[in-house]
Order: C-alpha cells, then structure tokens, then sequence
C-alpha cells in the first residue's frame, strides 16, 4: 500500500513537471515572445562575452576610452562609448568616425561585447563609437534607429570633445547592427524614406562617408522561417515587430534595406563568412546596391574556403580571414574619407 502511495505521489509530480514544462513551452511559441527570447539572449551574450575576451591580446596601448556617455537624457539605455588614438589628447585634431552597432538578433548584446575590437579599430587612426540601444522585447522597432539617430545629434555636439569630425560619419555594424545602420544610412540619403519612417535625420547625407556592414539581416522577405533556424527567426520577428506574422506588417518591408536601397546610399564595404546562414542576404544587398551604381566593396569567400568562417568571423583575429576582413576595412574607411 505505501509503495503504491508512493507511486501515484512520483506520478502526480511528474505529471505536475510536465504540465509546467508544456505550459513554459506553449508560453514560450504561443502567448509571448520573453521565454526563448531571454534563452536566445543568453546563448548569444554568452557567445559576445567570449569574442570580446579573444580580442584582448590584440588591443593596443595608447587607445583613450570615453566611456558610457549618455546621449539622451531621458533614456536609461542611451549609452555609447568612445574611442580615439590618446596622441590626439590635448590637440585640436578631428578624426574620421566609425559609430558601431552591435550585433544580437535585436535580442542580445551590447557595446561592450564589441568595446575591444573598437579599440584596435581607433589604433588604426579613427574615432570609433560603440552605440546601446533598446533590446526586443522590451522595445520595440523602429527604436533603435531612432536611439542610433539620437546619438549621431549627441557626437556632433561633442565632436570637439571627442576628436570626432562630424564631416566624416561611417555608420557600421555587425548582425543585427548592420541591419540598423544600413536602415539609418537610408534614412539619411534618402527623404521619401525617412518621411515613410517618421524619423528626422540627424545629420546631411555628405556627412555620411560610406557603411561598414558585418553579415546583417537585410531581407527579411528572402529568409527561410522553416527549420533548422525556424524558432529562432520566429522569436526574432515576434519580439522585435511585437506580432506573431508581421507579413502584411508595413514596418516590415520599410525594414528590408533590399527592398528600399536607393542610388543615393553611401559608399559600402560588405562581408559575411562561407558557412554563415545569412551569407545570401549580403550577397543580395551587394548586388543590389551595385545594381544603382553604388560603390561596393565586398569581401566574400568561395564555398569551399576552409575551414569554414561562421557568423561574425570578423571579430576572430586568430585567423587569416579575421584579419584580412579588418584591413579591408580600414582600407575601405581610407579610401572614403576626405
């Protein structure tokens, strides 16, 4: 009798555990977004954290760092740092200004998982900014880019103080990140589209010098939602576009940097890796802003480079292709600064 007690109580928990689980799991793909977005979230931060750490061996001396500056007082995640070579302290010298986003999938990241490699990227004679923005879901599209407009205002009134020249804006990013400066770069350079985006630009499209874009999301209408990435990509949307089949959803195709692309877009610089599962949407942008006669220059790799280069490659300085993918982007910032 005890032990047939005992057996209907480890029942009922286990039915009780699974109840729980299948409600987690419902929750998770049926009422909100928050469960796997926060799984995604750490997974990927956790990933960031690790990359930033592989980075710290290469960071050069001689790199001063403004650190955690508020760009807009009334948002608690308006954060941004600066870097610039420390021979220009104490000169009147401007530098030409890389203002990086991280990457995440809009879930994940910050600017400090991107703070090493913008320190090496000063070293080479520039200003680099590290932007935070708003994470999905907490808020919602389009707040970055209007966080990331915010910001530019910020760094033109305090260009003096951080050796910045104002006439020289590259926008850049990683994953998500160059999904936003591409999509801020055409709210920029082009007036029909910001009106549709309900953002003013906060500075002239000669400002901007060119875009600098790691293996971005660019169109969304071209991605596969089935599996293997079929949650994730769910999650992504859900969380970001606060709608679970955001198809008809206006905001969607006016975030397709593809879809919206204009003759008038800066100058571009574009990589992504072999094996990145995003490696088609960069290929599309390229041809597609070299179909309107946009300067391009891309850095891709044959199918069969080895071993093959994942997502974010860029930032693993241990390999070839890591560095090669960093000079071709200080060559490409060279060649289109003034």
């Amino acid at each position: 009798m005890h032990r047939r007690i005992m057996l209907k109580k480890a029942l009922s928990w286990v039915f009780g555990a699974v109840v729980v689980v299948a409600a987690a799991v419902y929750s998770a793909t049926q009422i909100t977004p928050w469960p796997a977005a926060l799984v995604f979230r750490v997974a990927m931060d956790r990933s960031g954290i690790a990359a930033a750490k592989a980075l710290e061996k290469y960071v050069p001396a001689g790199v001063t760092a403004r650190l955690n500056e508020r760009y807009d007082a009334q948002d608690s995640d308006a954060l941004l740092d600066v870097f610039y070579p420390s021979d220009v302290e104490n000169t009147q010298r401007r530098l030409t200004t890389v203002v990086w986003i991280h990457g995440g999938g809009f879930l994940s990241g910050s600017k400090d998982q991107i703070a090493n490699y913008l320190r090496i990227l000063a070293a080479k004679g520039f200003t680099t900014v590290g932007v935070d923005y708003s994470l999905a879901p907490g808020r919602k599209y389009p707040t970055p880019i209007k966080q990331v407009n915010t910001a530019l205002d910020y760094l033109q009134a305090n260009a003096a103080r951080f050796h910045l020249n104002s006439s020289e804006f590259f926008l850049a990013g990683d994953s998500a990140g160059a999904q936003i400066a591409a999509q801020l770069a055409n709210v920029i350079t082009a007036p029909r589209y910001a009106q549709e985006m309900g953002i003013v630009p906060s500075i002239e499209r000669p400002q901007l010098r060119g875009v600098l874009l790691y293996c971005g999301i660019v169109a969304p209408e071209k991605l596969n939602f089935e599996k293997p990435f079929s949650l994730f990509l769910k999650t992504v949307v859900w969380s970001y576009f606060g709608e679970r089949k955001p198809a008809t959803n206006r905001q969607l195709s006016l975030f397709s940097i593809v879809g919206n692309v204009t003759a008038d877009f800066p100058p571009m610089f574009i990589s992504v890796g072999n094996a990145d599962p995003l490696a088609p949407q960069s290929r599309m942008l390229a041809q597609s802003v070299a179909d309107h006669g946009v300067p391009v220059d891309a850095l891709f790799f044959p199918d069969d480079y080895a071993p093959p280069l994942p997502h974010e490659y860029q930032f693993d300085l241990d390999t070839e292709a890591g560095r090669i993918a960093l000079e071709s982007s200080v060559a490409f910032l060279i060649a289109n600064s003034r």
